[in-house]
């Protein structure tokens, strides 16, 4: 294997690998802020209720601001 080709292959290994390392931290963040409220996250996104889906918007655009700059600084 030539010396770009196994830079490239380290490179997305890194990317996925900080890919999946982010998913799970933002589950476990998730869990955890669900234990330090009161209610239940799906529940009250089945109620409706719109800060609650705020709530979790905010968290699917820091994944994708986490993802992206994991997938910037490996590329």
């Amino acid at each position: 294997m030539t010396e770009a080709a196994s830079f490239i292959l380290a490179k997305f290994l890194y990317v996925i690998v900080g890919g999946i390392t982010m998913l799970f931290l933002m589950k476990i963040g998730c869990s955890l802020f669900s234990r330090m409220c009161s209610f239940n996250i799906s529940d009250e996104l089945g109620k409706g209720n719109i800060a609650v889906g705020l709530m979790v918007m905010g968290l699917f655009i820091g994944i994708g601001i986490a993802l992206g700059m994991v997938i910037g600084l490996g590329l």
